[in-house]
């Protein structure tokens, strides 16, 4: 049986999982993609989803919000790179999480939220990013795409 930290877990790789696929399906020729001006391109969307969930567990282990590193790329593997880098960070982290980080209070968009209940905004901020690589990669021309979540 899971304990709480590992169910988080879980919940959250299957999501990340997806996007370490997405982005195997990117060539470097469109790392700069943008459906739209003003739009963040193919790869700032994958290196913001990677250090946005950074910016949430520190939240959660420090109770003080401070935007998200913004790391340099010149090409998809080094989007593949941040992508892994922070992704194994986030699991250690999330692993290590006390019983008090998760039950405990911070204030996050002007409302007292538990960090399990940020943890899972956390998530469904990543889903909500996944949707636009969807599309991002249907208009640079990816046809087959994975499935939306990785089963369990």
């Amino acid at each position: 049986m899971m304990n709480k930290n590992e169910e988080i877990w879980t919940k959250l790789a299957q999501h990340r999982e997806i996007w370490i696929q997405l982005t195997e399906l990117a060539k470097d020729e469109h790392i700069h993609f943008k459906p739209w001006e003003g739009a963040m391109s193919l790869g700032e969307l994958v290196v913001h989803i990677a250090t946005s969930m950074d910016m949430f567990l520190n939240l959660v282990t420090t109770g003080t919000f401070a935007l998200p590193a913004k790391p340099e790329f010149a090409d998809m593997g080094d989007v593949r790179r941040i992508l892994g880098e922070y992704t194994a960070k986030s699991k250690a982290e999330i692993l290590s999480l006390t019983p008090e980080q998760l039950t405990g209070l911070v204030e996050f968009n002007r409302k007292k939220v538990t960090g399990e209940s940020l943890l899972q905004l956390c998530k469904d901020h990543e889903v909500h990013h996944k949707g636009q690589m969807f599309i991002y990669l249907r208009m640079v021309g990816v046809e087959k795409l994975p499935f939306f979540i990785q089963p369990e």
